[in-house]
């Protein structure tokens, strides 16, 4: 299952807790996109511009430098191996407030590789290439990888940064080769990343519902299980229930499960029939899900529809379930009413 590129766009930006940005959506929907490396290569221009207009981040960075005055710790060791004292000089560690950040250095560092990409458009690596500019003349690129996301993530950065931060994360997802890499670069298309694509589909419904609508709280919730057991050790072993979205307003609660599955049925004895582990997850949650006086509560199974639409509803153990699809390749108007209807 491919979802349209242009929709892409929508769902990255709830999936990242961020509404889409007007200007940005104008910008996207103009551009016909071939490959999901340049909707991600176009976002990540857009919003380092907007980042550069605010001023890069700053943040405190150790250094160290042989320096003819004093300034922070004096580095004793190689200052009398090098008999700098001699000279007036010394080696010593600082902190220095500036944008020269591990975060800066690694979305100059994946510019610079998407600037190099003979995949991409040539007339978006030459904007690429005047946005590298705008870059502090000494700062170090840091290449894409595995640890440099690692060592970036750690820092948590909020807002923008952690929007871009999510962009290069995907960009390396798609296997943007190594500066150093050789031959033809081959891309993957990140749709086809089934466990990729169900957190992306997981986070984007919860940021949906938690920025489009206003009656219900919104959360990946613990669910307790109802159960005695005959020691903590028993208890330990159970299975913890998370769920994907729990929906909570005083009156009416809803736990809304994602499964991203190519289809809401499969096929047993040449009969169509649910999904049946994915039926008990929910049931289980239901059940053990204690509530409020005058509060129903409600179940919804949701699957992107790919080969099938399905909408059918039960009532299971005394509380309402619904099993439906949504259609990810209609225009986003389409999809985000669909979604908000799933609460009425």
């Amino acid at each position: 299952m491919l979802i349209p590129i242009q929709n892409l766009y929508y769902l990255l930006c709830y999936a990242w807790n961020r509404l889409p940005e007007r200007a940005e959506l104008l910008a996207v929907e103009a551009v016909p996109f071939h490959r999901p490396l340049e909707l991600l290569a176009h976002v990540l221009l857009t919003g380092t511009r907007r980042l550069l207009q605010q001023g890069l981040p700053v943040a405190y960075t150790e250094r160290t430098e042989e320096l003819a005055e004093l300034r922070g710790r004096l580095l004793l060791a190689p200052t009398l191996t090098q008999q700098l004292l001699s000279k007036g000089r010394a080696v010593c560690q600082f902190d220095e407030l500036g944008p020269d950040t591990p975060f800066s250095q690694l979305l100059l560092g994946t510019l610079h590789q998407l600037a190099r990409s003979r995949t991409l458009p040539i007339a978006l690596r030459h904007d690429l290439k005047l946005t590298l500019r705008r870059f502090p003349a000494a700062m170090a690129p840091q290449p894409l990888s595995a640890s440099s996301l690692r060592a970036v993530r750690r820092l948590r950065p909020t807002g923008l940064s952690a929007f871009l931060l999510n962009v290069c994360e995907l960009i390396y997802h798609s296997a943007l080769p190594s500066p150093e890499a050789t031959g033809r670069p081959r891309f993957r298309d990140f749709r086809r990343d089934e466990a990729l694509m169900a957190r992306l589909f997981e986070q984007f419904v919860r940021n949906f519902y938690r920025l489009e609508q206003r009656r219900f709280r919104v959360a990946s919730e613990v669910i307790q299980w109802q159960v005695e057991a005959e020691s903590a050790e028993a208890l330990a072993l159970l299975p913890a229930m998370v769920t994907d979205t729990s929906l909570e307003a005083p009156d009416h609660k809803i736990i809304l499960d994602t499964k991203y599955y190519t289809a809401a049925l499969r096929t047993r004895y040449d009969q169509q029939k649910l999904i049946s582990p994915h039926l008990y997850q929910l049931y289980a949650y239901l059940q053990n899900q204690p509530t409020q006086p005058g509060q129903q509560l409600e179940g919804i199974l949701l699957y992107p529809a790919a080969t099938q639409f399905v909408d059918v509803r039960y009532t299971l153990g005394g509380h309402p379930v619904r099993i439906v699809t949504v259609d990810l390749a209609q225009p986003w108007p389409q999809i985000s009413a669909a979604l908000l209807a799933l609460l009425d």
